[in-house]
């Protein structure tokens, strides 16, 4: 933890466990990451792994923020030894119409401020999603503000 402003804590959260999907109840991907936008985006293009190139697996559909990359790391393997109807049923908690978060992180930035260097059209400052939903998907944003 970080002092924030006005005295607040800040929690940088930077290692990502995250489920892809090729489609609603398709073929699934877990894995780890430290920058979701990134890695998301390189699946996309065919560089994430040969299993989601051939599979078309980079609909992102679940993933959760860590402190610790131990902590990542256990939660990916503690996932891929779940059985497939525990994972959708984890999928479909928090995302039930399989809907592609990567959409969401990525909307388009106001043109005011341009993108980040190396991360084609992000800024989750910017983000034009709902507060509910970064609060539920992206833990680290603390009282409606993002903090990195």
């Amino acid at each position: 933890m970080t002092p924030g402003p006005n005295g607040g804590a800040i929690r940088h959260l930077a290692f990502f466990v995250y489920i892809l999907a090729s489609r609603l109840h398709g073929t699934l991907y877990i894995g780890v990451t430290n920058d979701m936008a990134r890695r998301v985006w390189e699946h996309r293009q065919g560089k994430g792994s040969l299993f989601a190139k051939r599979y078309k697996v980079h609909r992102l559909v679940h993933m959760e923020a860590f402190d610790d990359p131990r902590d990542a790391i256990q939660r990916e393997k503690t996932l891929k030894d779940w059985q497939r109807a525990w994972k959708i049923a984890l999928i479909e908690k928090d995302n039930p119409d399989w809907r592609d978060l990567y959409e969401e992180l990525n909307q388009q930035a106001p043109q005011s401020h341009p993108p980040r260097p190396g991360r084609p059209g992000f800024d989750p400052l910017l983000s034009g999603l709902a507060r509910d939903q970064l609060q539920r998907h992206l833990p680290w944003v603390l009282g409606g503000r993002i903090w990195w």
